[in-house]
């Protein structure tokens, strides 16, 4: 325990199995004398004791102090941004909205869940690739759906005009923490001319997209997709086949076991590649990431990579029988 006058701080903070993770006494000591100066409106430099004005109304001094725990705590912990692009089947010239999403990960990126939002949208990349690789920027007809700064999501309607497979990108990258941070993420649709018997199109929009961390989908994100048929992917560091890593391939709704969940995670083989088969029809999430610590640049000690893809697999695949 930390005595700080009157006030005691607990020196540690629960996790995500309720058990203590201890802080070190040199970030409480720290903590605690921000605290001090920010309730007495001492700037930095300052001596506390010798040149404190008088007291003025405000937060009391515990609150501070436990607003700088939890920032730190905070800090800890990453967040996922992903896209997700409804109806997956429609014709041209219909509408197709595109949400652009944030989950917390304190929880080690253990579920498909949604945590606040991205506050701005600047410095992000949003956009539409259609069949004949033209790209449509959507940030400009990006809205806030949500009324608190922490609530709802961004989302965009796009229109296809011709018939396809379209990708739906998304990139960001910026120092937040003392680590740089480079987060890529996509989804895809098919504009078909028949909802019923959709054609297969020739494309080559299944090819990377050059983020530093990219999931790369080698079966087709809309046909030949449902319970029981695999989603194949192959996973890129810097264009790079990443060996040995693990995949989480999370439907909506579930919560991953702690450690390895071998029903829902995978470890890609010397060419970066895993597959995960489907049993019903759900929103799947796929997502990974990276930490390259010996990665230190200005206003960074580390590299974090994430890298996610949602597919919207099909109770019914489109294109068969059954």
């Amino acid at each position: 325990m930390l005595r700080s006058n009157r006030f005691y701080v607990q020196r540690c903070v629960p996790n995500r199995e309720g058990l203590p993770l201890p802080f070190e006494p040199a970030l409480l000591a720290s903590a605690a004398r921000m605290a001090e100066r920010s309730q007495h409106g001492v700037s930095e430099g300052q001596d506390v004791r010798s040149e404190r004005p008088a007291r003025r109304q405000g937060q009391p001094r515990w609150i501070a102090l436990l607003a700088v725990l939890l920032a730190a705590t905070a800090s800890a912990h990453a967040h996922d941004t992903w896209l997700q692009a409804s109806p997956r089947l429609v014709r041209p010239d219909d509408v197709v909205h595109v949400g652009l999403f944030l989950g917390n990960h304190g929880n080690e990126h253990r579920d498909f869940k949604i945590a606040g939002k991205l506050g701005s949208l600047e410095g992000v990349k949003v956009g539409v690739i259609s069949p004949d690789g033209r790209t449509t920027d959507l940030v400009p007809e990006m809205v806030d759906l949500g009324y608190a700064p922490k609530e709802g999501f961004w989302t965009a309607r796009f229109v296809p005009a011709t018939a396809g497979l379209h990708c739906v990108t998304h990139y960001r990258e910026g120092v937040r923490h003392g680590a740089m941070g480079f987060k890529g993420g996509k989804a895809y649709f098919l504009a078909s001319e028949s909802l019923d018997r959709p054609a297969t199109p020739e494309t080559t929009i299944l090819q990377p997209l050059g983020h530093p961390l990219e999931l790369v989908l080698e079966s087709h994100p809309v046909l030949a997709c449902g319970p029981g048929k695999p989603i194949k992917v192959q996973l890129l560091l810097k264009g790079k086949p990443l060996a040995d890593h693990v995949v989480s391939f999370i439907p909506r709704g579930a919560t991953l076991a702690e450690g390895f969940d071998a029903e829902h995670e995978r470890k890609t083989d010397a060419d970066g590649r895993c597959s995960y088969t489907p049993k019903e029809g759900n929103l799947v999430l796929v997502v990974t990431h990276h930490v390259d610590p010996e990665q230190k640049g200005e206003g960074y000690e580390k590299a974090n990579y994430a890298a996610t893809l949602v597919l919207d697999v099909p109770q019914r695949c489109p294109c068969c029988e059954e």
